[in-house]
């Protein structure tokens, strides 16, 4: 079971570094505070949590994509 969720977290942790510096890179922070209203923040704490953000929806896309790939066809076959 550790080994299946390396698999789709170690992979989604690296895709979730690239998009966040994409990201981060067209959008300042500071200003993506200012638009949502959120003034409480440091920008360390916005790009931590844009990076969790990312984190967990990549590894939800993740992980829906090796279900579907590894469902059985019938009901005789495990995971």
């Amino acid at each position: 079971m550790l080994r299946l969720a390396l698999q789709i977290l170690w992979p989604a942790f690296l895709v979730a570094i690239a998009a966040e510096g994409c990201f981060f890179s067209a959008f300042d922070v500071e200003d993506l505070m200012q638009l949502t209203g959120v003034h409480t923040l440091e920008p360390l704490a916005g790009y931590t949590l844009g990076f969790f953000f990312f984190w967990f929806w990549i590894t939800l896309g993740a992980s829906l994509s090796f279900y579907l790939r590894h469902v059985p066809n019938d009901g005789n076959h495990r995971l």
